[in-house]
């Protein structure tokens, strides 16, 4: 296992999470803009209710507008994918040069969509330069520990969005299960209790959902 800094491990982990922000919240609001253009007016809302984000849009179009491209706007996607790119070009010499451009891929093909009257194009290009920013980062990212941060970071963020959006048990232990059998293998600082608490709670009768959000949020101390 590398030796890595305190500072870029936080910043690995972080990537990891809003990697799989963006990811997952993109794919999500590619579902939803159809609905909206389509026919259902006040769709968003229940996609906020989901998410537990505030709802402060003033109309679907404010909804479609701020959301996905409002950059003072701390949930928006374009937010989010601009802290994983803030992390990335920090960490360029770690990750490589062909992992960090496909982040920027990312957000060149978010300032593109933009300003297209149909952007949903443009969203599956993002999350196809996302899913290729992880493959190359498992592929051409020698250190473990490296490769090993970044997948941590993807996992817990994945553990609390499908908690919020009330996935299955399934699919929740099946997260769980990868972010376990890895997260020893880092030199990231975890809450052991913690992460037995959250095996606890997926095998339980019945799913606490808030709960499972809050104890993955203090998991990783980052």
């Amino acid at each position: 296992m590398g030796i890595t800094s305190v500072i870029n491990t936080d910043r690995l982990y972080w990537l990891g999470r809003y990697s799989e922000r963006v990811f997952t919240t993109l794919r999500l609001f590619s579902i939803s803009f159809d609905k909206l253009i389509d026919e259902y007016e006040d769709d968003y809302h229940g996609f906020c209710r989901s998410l537990d984000i505030p709802d402060i849009y003033k109309d679907k179009q404010d909804f479609i507008e701020r959301y996905a491209f409002d950059p003072e706007n701390p949930n928006s996607i374009v937010s989010n994918l601009q802290r994983a790119y803030d992390n990335a070009i920090e960490l360029r010499e770690e990750i490589g040069s062909e992992a960090f451009s496909y982040v920027q891929m990312a957000v060149y093909e978010m300032n593109a969509a933009k300003t297209c009257e149909s952007p949903l194009l443009r969203f599956q290009k993002i999350t196809d330069a996302i899913l290729a920013f992880w493959g190359c980062a498992d592929d051409q990212i020698d250190d473990e520990n490296t490769r090993n941060i970044i997948k941590i970071g993807k996992r817990v963020e994945r553990l609390d969005l499908y908690a919020r959006l009330g996935e299955d048990r399934e699919a929740i232990l099946r997260e769980l299960n990868r972010l376990s059998g890895r997260i020893d293998h880092t030199n990231l600082i975890y809450r052991k209790e913690d992460l037995q608490h959250l095996k606890d709670l997926v095998n339980a009768p019945v799913l606490s959902y808030r709960e499972i959000i809050e104890t993955a949020e203090q998991l990783v101390e980052c």
